[in-house]
């Protein structure tokens, strides 16, 4: 099976080809690297805080938790109950060019490392890298996320290469996807100024499928008006952050006992 995320363009075989997870764009190597904590701008980020967040203790933790900022939201809450854990996020917009995850992940990992932190764990999947993150969290000896990405890690691997497998031809939504789409994906991938990409990027996509992490029926309509707005069928899979928190508490765990 094809990668579930790559370079857009038209497959062959017709309207059933696997299609890739999110669109991504050509310049994916030359994206900026741009590191971003705390988090505290709506526009940009989702409006999560993570500063404010990491003031519910009374000093900083000894461990950190590096990830997407599209998963800011769901970071802060899977941390806010585990002491000594921080959170730290880059750029979500590194979701329209994965090529710039692993040196964006890399430099946050030696900046944790001068701010002291002495266990570090990275929230993210292959997210597109195409294997290119692993080397460099091997180099580091840092663990991360399980699975390709976060569709795979929400829905669980079972569940999530079940409906890939029924139905190749699918865009994946997150809350944050959901919430973001205008800009992520009609601005971000240049539709918005050139409507024809708009058939060039989704000729074989079917559906809409929205996993959800949270009972929000305003993110729902978000969701549901995104597959309208592509002309696609539309699903929804509510998943819970259960898949996301697990490693995460594993990890916190390790860190208490003394254990990367």
């Amino acid at each position: 099976m094809p990668p579930l995320y790559g370079q857009v363009g038209r497959p062959e075989g017709g309207s059933r080809a696997a299609r890739a997870a999110w669109p991504t764009l050509d310049d994916a190597p030359t994206a900026v690297d741009r590191p971003v904590n705390p988090v505290t701008s709506p526009r940009d980020i989702d409006g999560v805080d993570i500063e404010t967040a990491r003031r519910r203790s009374a000093e900083r933790g000894t461990a950190v938790v590096i990830g997407c900022g599209a998963l800011a939201r769901e970071l802060v809450e899977v941390t806010a109950t585990l002491p000594g854990v921080d959170v730290a996020c880059l750029s979500p917009d590194l979701h329209n060019r994965p090529g710039g995850i692993p040196g964006a992940v890399r430099a946050r990992i030696h900046e944790a490392r001068r701010d002291g932190y002495e266990r570090i764990f990275v929230a993210y999947a292959d997210c597109g890298t195409g294997g290119l993150l692993d080397p460099v969290l091997a180099a580091e000896g840092v663990e991360r996320l399980p699975g390709a990405h976060c569709y795979e890690f929400f829905a669980g691997s079972p569940v999530f290469a079940a409906m890939a497998a029924d139905e190749p031809g699918t865009f994946w939504l997150t809350d944050f996807l959901a919430r973001n789409f205008e800009r992520l994906v009609i601005r971000g991938l240049g539709i918005d100024r050139h409507p024809e990409l708009e058939a060039v990027y989704f000729a074989h996509y079917q559906r809409v499928v929205y996993l959800s992490q949270t009972d929000d029926p305003d993110l729902l309509v978000l969701a549901r008006r995104a597959a309208e707005r592509l002309g696609l069928a539309f699903e929804h899979r509510p998943t819970g952050i259960a898949g996301l928190a697990a490693p995460i508490v594993a990890f916190a765990n390790r860190s208490a006992g003394g254990t990367n």
